[in-house]
């Protein structure tokens, strides 16, 4: 039995439908079941709730082969700690005392680089992940960079403005991986009980861009003027309404970390090297989302 938390988000929704097609038998931890993708439930067994809930972990968690984790965005957590390890507590009790066979995990890029102590998110991400091994299940983080499809949030923008914006300078160049690519190699690890111990997996994507490069991919890909829009880091923190002043300041120091190199710590090999370029991913995903 495979276990999938958070089945409705992008990775999430990619990864069932790649292990139910597989052939897997997967149980899926989700609040409302209503936004899983059509199907879903019909092929998966379903435990309703949050994996934040010791007795909904408990009970998901029971017998499973693997376990899919992912700690879903809480602007409003009172810490970054809190909202990873925090989180995290009530499912490390159940890793450890049910004997999970191996999990697999959502984390980032950064461990050994200068400025991964001060990153916001990736900071708590990567102190969850000690927390996680310290159990002793077998356990592979999946360390990426920025998400192709967090541009994606931005449609509405592109189409009405022709403009994307953001806190990484527009001349950096980092890697970026589109969520489909990360589902891939969460299946294939998740349905491979031969490894142990704990290691990061890189999920790089196959070229490393500049923003200023993604925004003239995505003009070209259009057929529409697009430009990127740097947003400074006090302005980034001074625009995030709903969120709590500790959440708040963790994405200003993550975007801080990132221009200062943190997601340029890994190099790229075969291995680590996923398919999808970002002009495959705006054809595929960011053209059809404007054009509707």
């Amino acid at each position: 039995m495979i276990v999938v938390t958070a089945p409705t988000g992008h990775i999430g929704g990619h990864l069932v439908n790649a292990l139910l097609d597989a052939g897997e038998p997967v149980r899926v931890v989700v609040r409302d079941p209503a936004r899983l993708a059509p199907g879903v439930a019909a092929r998966a067994e379903v435990v309703t709730g949050s994996h934040a809930d010791a007795a909904v972990v408990a009970k998901a968690f029971a017998g499973a082969d693997a376990v899919f984790w992912l700690v879903p965005a809480d602007p409003r957590a009172a810490s970054v700690d809190e909202a990873y390890s925090g989180f995290a507590r009530p499912a490390l009790e159940v890793f450890a005392s049910q004997g999970v066979g191996r999990v697999v995990g959502v984390s980032a890029l950064g461990r050994g680089t200068p400025v991964a102590d001060r990153a916001g998110y990736v900071t708590g991400t990567l102190a969850m992940d000690d927390l996680i091994a310290a159990t002793g299940v077998p356990y592979r983080a999946l360390v990426m960079p920025s998400f192709m499809d967090n541009t994606a949030r931005q449609t509405a923008a592109i189409r009405s403005q022709g403009v994307f914006s953001g806190p990484i300078a527009p001349d950096l160049r980092a890697p970026v991986v589109a969520t489909r690519d990360i589902a891939a190699v969460a299946a294939r690890l998740l349905r491979d009980g031969t490894w142990t111990g704990f290691a990061e997996v890189p999920v790089l994507g196959p070229e490393d861009l500049t923003h200023a490069e993604m925004a003239a991919t995505i003009a070209s890909v259009l057929g529409r003027e697009v430009r990127y829009q740097h947003v400074t880091g006090e302005a980034l923190y001074a625009v995030r309404p709903g969120m709590s002043p500790a959440m708040a300041r963790g994405l200003l120091d993550m975007a801080i970390a990132k221009n200062e190199g943190l997601d340029n710590g890994v190099a790229r090999t075969p291995e680590w090297t996923t398919p999808t370029t970002f002009r495959q991913w705006c054809t595929d995903v960011l053209k059809p989302a404007v054009d509707g």
